[in-house]
């Protein structure tokens, strides 16, 4: 595994870009590197919503998801240093772990809207 982020889109989308600062609405889903699934927004049936860029979400989000429009998905393979690093998240995600996450972007709201 790469120590960089690696962001392959999977489909480009053609709305609003998601800038730093911006309250973005996604569905995602994301497996340890053994293919396990640890979360999904899908099956939980809720959208995930988070302020992007601002420390709120791992580094690897906040610097994969910039740039994305919406309609886009993307994956994003996050070396550990970009993820949780050395901690461990309950019994799910081992510390030092890298994780792949795919994210489909919705909507993105800035603060002149």
């Amino acid at each position: 595994m790469s120590k960089e982020l690696e962001i392959i889109d999977l489909k480009v989308g053609e709305g609003k870009e998601a800038v730093k600062g911006a309250l973005i609405t996604t569905h995602y889903t994301g497996w340890l590197e053994d293919g396990t699934k640890f979360d999904s927004s899908i099956d939980r049936g809720n959208y995930f919503e988070t302020v992007i860029g601002t420390g709120r979400v791992i580094k690897g989000w906040d610097q994969g998801i910039l740039g994305m429009k919406v309609g886009g998905k993307r994956k994003l393979i996050v070396p550990s240093h970009l993820a949780y690093g050395e901690r461990k998240i309950g019994n799910i995600i081992p510390a030092n772990s890298n994780l792949i996450f795919e994210i489909e972007l919705f909507d993105v709201k800035t603060r002149d809207e």
